[in-house]
């Protein structure tokens, strides 16, 4: 399975939650409506999900697998011991 870009889907949840928001505000506004819709479907296709909130929450869940962890610096290794002869 394909996997969606990170900085991209981080880019698209967030159109989602401003999209979100703005219909939220205005509700009965058309060109804001669409847009959102149209973020939602995109959304959908990337993470392979029929609804918005199935998509959003397995961009999170995706996203958040993905970060990067800070990890603790390797110990250092002996130097193998050689041989007596």
């Amino acid at each position: 399975m394909l996997l969606p870009d990170k900085q991209t889907l981080e880019r698209l949840l967030s159109h989602y939650r401003a999209h979100e928001r703005a219909v939220l505000a205005q509700p009965h506004e058309p060109a804001l409506r669409r847009r959102f819709e149209d973020t939602a479907y995109t959304l959908c296709v990337l993470m392979g999900e029929r609804t918005a909130r199935e998509a959003v929450h397995a961009a999170e869940r995706y996203l958040s697998r993905t970060r990067p962890t800070a990890r603790p610096p390797l110990a250092p290794t002996a130097p193998p011991a050689s041989p007596t002869s």
